[in-house]
């Protein structure tokens, strides 16, 4: 399943799929991004985790442009712990090293306590480190 949301211009701004093999939800977040942006982005892969049953957050936030500090707050201090009432446990998180978009990610990193965050310049490593949680999970249920 894959899910598409775009902006009131109609661009998109993140999609979502359910990576049932790794067990894991994927995110790709795209372009400038607004505060209702990110919070309907945010609140959506949230359901998708809830409704999939799987606890581990691959989002890649390297083609999004600026920074998103205006929605620390409300991400760090809200979402989080709504997310982690959903089923999120481990969240790893692909940036771009030294751009905007990598700050906010790092402060995020940093104030969230609500489940386990890793910053990654690099999907490959994200990946490596998400299927150490994700898999042993799997066999876990099994």
């Amino acid at each position: 399943m894959m899910q598409e949301l775009k902006s009131a211009f109609g661009k998109k701004f993140i999609t979502i799929s359910i990576d049932t093999e790794n067990r894991w939800i994927r995110t790709n977040w795209v372009g400038y991004l607004t505060h209702d942006n990110i919070k309907a982005g945010a609140l959506a892969y949230m359901k998708a985790v809830r409704e999939s049953g799987f606890s581990c957050v691959l989002n890649d936030t390297r083609e999004v442009l600026g920074s998103w500090d205006h929605s620390l707050d409300w991400v760090v201090n809200e979402w989080a712990s709504q997310a982690a009432a959903a089923g999120i446990r481990n969240f790893a998180l692909i940036t771009s090293p030294e751009s905007f978009a990598e700050s906010t990610a790092s402060n995020f990193h940093a104030n969230n306590k609500a489940f386990e965050v890793r910053v990654f310049a690099d999907r490959t490593s994200a990946e490596a480190w998400l299927r150490q949680h994700s898999l042993s999970k799997k066999s876990n249920q099994q």
